[in-house]
């Protein structure tokens, strides 16, 4: 067997917990919507891979929905992020003192996500140290699950697809990687936890 070197971990419920659901409908409540339409949906893409501002992001949910302050669309915005547990800063922490992988976090993110969390958990910093790279979409200009997201993670790291595991809680991203020859995880937030890695994946080590 092919033997793994890297692991590559996704960030929101694998390490850090969201609330996609309780904050999609927030955010329909909020905008009086009963679907995002999709000029929404492309503007949250575009911001996601730095293509706008958050000044033109938020510009843009203003002209929209003009009765909206600046603070009720950045708390719907943020209203996905959850506790960031740190029994799983210790797991990433232990991987990376072991130093028998190297160690990737990519992520689709965006500035005020990270802003947010950057302020609210305390270990942001020990966490992101840990990893020997981190890309978040919206500095890369890239997002899962286009492949050349992964192709430029193999490029920039001098990487083989089968000596990776790639870990993500969205099927469509741990699909597309599968289809490039990683080994994948897609993790079923509600009943795995990253921690329990090397039990679940056994397979691999």
């Amino acid at each position: 067997m092919q033997k793994i070197k890297t692991l590559i971990f996704d960030f929101g419920d694998v390490f850090i917990n969201l609330d996609k659901q309780g904050a999609q409908q927030n955010a329909l409540d909020l905008f009086s919507l009963e679907t995002f339409e999709d000029d929404m949906l492309a503007t949250n893409i575009q911001y996601e891979i730095g293509k706008i501002s958050t000044s033109e992001f938020i510009k843009f949910y203003k002209s929209r929905f003009p009765n909206l302050s600046e603070t009720n669309i950045i708390d719907a915005w943020n209203y996905i992020i959850k506790d960031f547990p740190e029994y799983r800063l210790n797991f990433i922490k232990d991987l990376a003192q072991k130093k028998e992988f190297k160690l990737i976090l990519l992520s689709n993110t965006n500035t005020m996500h990270i802003n947010f969390i950057k302020e609210n958990v305390s270990f942001y910093q020990d966490f992101k140290n840990c990893f020997d790279t981190f890309y978040l979409s919206q500095e890369i200009h890239l997002r899962k699950p286009n492949a050349t997201i992964f192709e430029f993670v193999l490029n920039e790291n001098d990487l083989i697809s089968n000596e990776c595991l790639f870990i993500d809680d969205t099927k469509d991203n741990t699909a597309t990687a599968e289809q490039l020859g990683f080994h994948v995880w897609n993790i079923n937030e509600t009943k795995e936890d990253v921690i329990n890695l090397f039990e679940i994946k056994k397979d691999l080590f």
